[in-house]
């Protein structure tokens, strides 16, 4: 049985600590929260322990989950890790590059797991992907939020943007070559919306919206490569694949249509997508890869990578960047 002890217990902590609690092989021992009105809360609800002193949570468990404000996740990541334990820790991974270099490098030397809460991975729209060969030559992206004080104290970049950083990271192997960005903060002290392009040395080239001042929600990403386009719904669960058909494409709807070469026909399909939770997903991911002794979906080095080119979209927004 993997002990587990909850670090931040707000609104995000409780979403872990509800999925926590149905997976099995785990037990809740307890959490660490500073804030008495979330403790209290989590005290009544969960009937579960409120540990005053970190060390001592950490003592008594194998696994850490930190769901703190990102500029704690450095500091408990650390503890965490220098005393053996695993640790899954929200997006971003930390704070500033090298604190999350800090991370990556003690845990080289700790043989502990690490997962970082990209969720989007998990996301069941994504998820029906994983068998298509997926090699994206250009790439749009739409994220959408409507304002919330919440998770403020970050910019919209490491805030939202992050979660498609990382999902293109995966998708597209290859380096950046170099990125343009604009972004605008009009109700905080950082960008509230940003428009990004990033060019790959291998051609690829992805554009990002990001906006959390938005009147609508929006979390879609669209795929472009050689004979086929892929849209990704993340909001509303829906994956949609445009391509030309091939001998071993069945059941899908189809039409033929003329072009300079000749006579094609496109085929349309809709996968299933399972009703999954991508929460629970990501939770369970990462014991069976501490049980298993097997890699994590979304490491500590991919969470370092998506946050080192948020950070250089940063720098190039603080560079040109409107303050309203």
């Amino acid at each position: 049985m993997l002990k587990v002890g909850v670090f931040g217990v707000g609104h995000l902590g409780k979403f872990h600590l509800n999925n926590w609690k149905e997976i099995e092989g785990v037990k809740l021992v307890g959490f660490f929260d500073p804030n008495n009105d979330n403790a209290n809360q989590v005290v009544e609800e969960y009937g579960l322990k409120r540990f005053m002193d970190e060390d001592k949570l950490m003592d008594a468990c194998d696994i850490i989950d930190v769901i703190t404000p990102t500029d704690h996740h450095f500091s408990v990541c650390m503890q965490a890790i220098r005393k053996g334990k695993h640790v899954f820790v929200e997006k971003p991974l930390a704070n500033t590059i090298q604190e999350g270099r800090d991370i990556v490098n003690i845990v080289r030397e700790a043989n502990v797991k690490v997962q970082v809460g990209h969720v989007e991975r998990f996301n069941p729209a994504f998820l029906a992907l994983k068998d298509m060969n997926l090699n994206p030559m250009f790439i749009e992206v739409h994220r959408l939020a409507q304002f919330n004080p919440r998770g403020t104290e970050v910019s919209v970049i490491l805030d939202l943007m992050i979660h498609d950083i990382d999902i293109i990271l995966s998708l597209v192997k290859s380096d950046v070559k170099h990125i343009s960005a604009s972004g605008v903060a009009v109700m905080t002290d950082t960008p509230d919306i940003a428009n990004v392009r990033i060019e790959f040395n291998n051609g690829c080239v992805a554009n990002l919206t990001s906006s959390r001042i938005s009147m609508k929600k929006m979390r879609k990403m669209r795929l472009f490569q050689p004979n086929s386009y892929i849209g990704i719904d993340f909001l509303e669960k829906k994956t949609e694949i445009i391509k030309l058909k091939q001998p071993e494409d069945t059941n899908v709807f189809s039409f033929d249509i003329e072009t300079h070469n000749g006579k094609k026909t496109i085929a349309i399909a809709n996968p299933v997508i399972s009703p999954q939770n991508a929460i629970k997903l990501e939770l369970q991911s990462f014991v069976d890869s501490i049980v298993n002794n097997t890699a994590t979906v979304v490491s500590e080095i991919d969470g370092f990578l998506a946050m080192e080119v948020a950070h250089q979209i940063l720098e190039k927004i603080n560079s040109t960047s409107i303050l309203v």
